[in-house]
This record gives C-alpha cells, structure tokens and sequence, in this order.
C-alpha cells in the first residue's frame, strides 16, 4: 500500500486535535462497514467510505493529490478491468448457458449439487465470485423450481461455492486482488499454495449439502413456480462475443503464471481489447462494473491511510506483540482475520491488516482466511447477499438461520483445512 510522504500540510488542529479528527472519521467509517450504513441517513458502505475520505482531506488539509496517492492505484486498475471482462462473459451469455448445460444433465440431487458447486467455484477463480453469483442465481432458482428440488441448498451452496472457489486465484474476489497487489505474491506460486484448501473446501462443502442435516428434505414447496429470467440473465450464448471473452481471459491467466509482466497493465489491455466491439456498446459494457465497490476502495485507502499516520494502528500491533501475540504468525492472523471480516466485511478488514503483515505466507494465509470467513454470516460476503436478493425476486426466501446452518459448519472445517494445509506445507 503506498504511504505518503512526510508532505506539509495546511490545518488549523494542533497535533493531538487533529489525530482525534481521524480517529472519529475512522471510527464513524468503520461503524458504517459494519452496519452496512449510517442511521438516519441514506449511505451505503460506498458513500460512508467516500464521506470519509473527504472528510480526512478537509481535516488534515492535505492537497487532494497527496491523499491520492495513498490509493493503490493497480488494484482499482486490475479490478476494473475484471470487471469489463467479467461483463463481457455475461452479455455474451456464457453465465446462463453453462448453468442451463449444467441444469440439463441427468444428474441425481447430488450430483446436481456436484456439478454446480464445482461450476460455481471453478468460474469464480476467473470471473469473481460477485459476478458470477449475480448471473447464475436466477438460472439455479429456475432450473431447482423446474426439477422441484427445494432450492435454498442449492442457492447457499452456490454462494459458497463462489466464495471458496474466488481464493483458488489472486483475481478470484477483489481482497485477494488487493493482497496480491499491496504484497507483490506471484500468481503462480499462489495458486499452487491455494489450490489445494480450495479444493477439499469445495468436496466439504458438497457433503455437508449432500449428506448433512438438511439432505433429507428435497422438495419445493408446492407453492413455489418458475419465473421468468430478466433479460441479461435469459440472453442466449453469443459463441463469438463468448470466445473472445474466454479468450481474453486465458491469455490474461497464461501472462500471470508464466510471466512478470505487471498484472494490471496487462488486464487493462485485455479490457481495451473487449471493449472494441462491433455489437457490444461500450456504455452497455461499462454499466456492468460497479463504479461503488471502485469507490469504497478509494474511499477507504484514504481514510486507513491516515489512520495509519496517526501511529495509533502500529502502537496496538507492537502492544500485542509485546505480550506474545504477533500478528503474523498463523493463529493470531486466522483469528483476527475471520473476526474482523466478519464485522467490518472482509474487503475492509484485509485493508486494516495489511500494513502490519509482510511476506507470502502472510498473505496466502489473509487471503484464504478473509475470503473462507465470509461463509460465516450471511451478512459475511456480498456474493451471499446477491444471492439472498435474487432468490427473493424469484419468490425464495432464505433467511440467516437456514443460511447458518450451512455456513457455520463448512466455514469451520474450510478454516480447519487450511491451517492443516498451511501447517503441514509450511
């Protein structure tokens, strides 16, 4: 993460005052995170980050352009262009047409759960877990109403699956994006280390939904009927806006396994190529990406970085060490890793911890740890709440408690099986 030179700046707050500043604009930045607002008043996550940001500008007085270089500029570059990519896929229909192929084999209840969550968590190693959660939820709840299989365990095992499977890669989900940029973790070497967690997490997520407690109701409710898909979800496969999509993508992979060309760099020129098309706007392209999630980074990389500057954060961290806890080491890190992304959500929480970790092991660790947390909570991931959102739309309600009893157990064992990993690898 790039700090900020020692620049002077213009504030009318002695020392003390001004740190105070920032630690209330920190504090009232996070409690928005964690309540996913401000009461009272019509912000989101996005616009309490971006309150905040301006806000520690006004206080400290610091040139816009100094506050700006505390954004880590090729995260905001590589996730932007991941999604130009990811929403060429989806308007090339590819989303829809995997699912539907999927939904048409001659597949056991089981197997259904088989195929989709390695479908599911395979894709979200590319594509992110968000997008591809947004475009398979309405086509998993219409295939399930059309087999009347119940559908919430499919539905809460797609959520999963897409959060498990996002931390096989560096370009899986957008903290695993952050990591890999603010730490410089090879793609190659990470994928080799992730792969295998990712892996068993995805077989114990299908035997929890195969054979756990909830296995033996199958059926949906009798008042549950298929609905019509929304346009984008019902578009049919455009093989060459698919290949060129696909393409793209592959090329992007084989660069970061086997080159050191810079990563965003090389996504932005992937995303400049989708975006000269014929048939596809580029206005319809870009109504894909979403420019909040672009801006709650900004927002918060601006107010941790001033937080930062105060010292307050290090202090903490030298306080813990100095009583036998360091941050780095795996427990510690796991704890306050799952603890943390699970009250501020977990994009927030690799931010705050990123400053105080260093080397690969570290942030293989964060990246597995943050990414498996947000299984926890419904509330845990926003892959989880698109799902939730599109299944009401359908008629389908899962609430926390049907989603705890999935969540909790697998989120658990996955955690168990990557301290096991990572112990017996390192």
């Amino acid at each position: 993460m790039n700090l900020l030179p020692d620049l002077p700046t213009v504030n009318l707050l002695g020392h003390d005052a001004l740190d105070l500043g920032i630690v209330a604009v920190f504090a009232v930045v996070y409690l928005g995170m964690f309540l996913g607002g401000l009461p009272r008043l019509k912000l989101d996550r996005s616009g309490v980050a971006l309150l905040g940001a301006i806000a520690v500008i006004a206080i400290t007085g610091q040139p816009v352009e100094d506050a700006a270089r505390a954004v880590d500029l090729p995260t905001i570059v590589l996730l932007f262009a991941f999604m130009v990519v990811s929403a060429q896929m989806r308007l090339g229909g590819f989303y829809t047409a995997v699912t539907r192929r999927v939904g048409a084999m001659p597949l056991s209840r089981r197997g259904l759960l088989a195929a989709l969550i390695a479908v599911a968590g395979a894709m979200s190693a590319v594509f992110s877990n968000d997008i591809v959660c947004l475009a398979m939820t309405p086509v998993v709840a219409q295939l399930c109403l059309q087999r009347r299989l119940d559908p919430v365990p499919f539905l809460i095992g797609l959520a999963c699956a897409a959060n498990i499977g996002s931390a096989a890669t560096l370009i899986g989900n957008p903290q695993n994006m952050l990591i890999g940029s603010v730490m410089q973790l090879p793609f190659g070497g990470y994928v080799r280390q992730a792969l295998p967690p990712v892996a068993l997490s995805l077989a114990l997520l299908w035997l929890w939904l195969a054979y756990g407690p909830g296995a033996s109701h199958v059926q949906a409710p009798e008042a549950l009927r298929p609905t019509e898909l929304d346009p984008d979800d019902a578009a049919p496969l455009d093989p060459f806006q698919t290949a060129k999509g696909l393409l793209v993508a592959g090329a992007l992979m084989l660069i970061f396994l086997f080159t050191d060309w810079p990563r965003d760099v090389a996504a932005l020129v992937g995303a400049a190529v989708l975006l000269l098309s014929r048939r596809l706007h580029s206005s319809h392209v870009m109504g894909f990406v979403d420019w909040q999630l672009l801006l709650l980074f900004i927002g918060l990389f601006v107010v941790n970085h001033a937080f930062e500057r105060t010292g307050l954060a290090s202090q903490a961290v030298a306080w813990l060490a100095g009583h036998g806890v360091h941050l780095a080491d795996p427990g510690p890190l796991l704890v306050v890793g799952v603890a943390l992304s699970n009250v501020v959500s977990n994009v927030p929480a690799v931010m705050l911890m990123l400053p105080h970790l260093k080397g690969e092991a570290a942030g293989v660790t964060l990246a597995l740890v943050s990414t498996f947390a947000g299984n926890l909570l419904l509330v845990g991931s926003i892959a989880n709440l698109i799902v939730v959102d599109l299944a009401r739309k359908s008629g389908i309600e899962i609430d926390w408690r049907q989603h705890a009893v999935t969540g909790i157990p697998v989120t658990l064992g996955t955690l168990g099986l990557v301290w096991g990993w990572l112990s017996w690898s390192a």
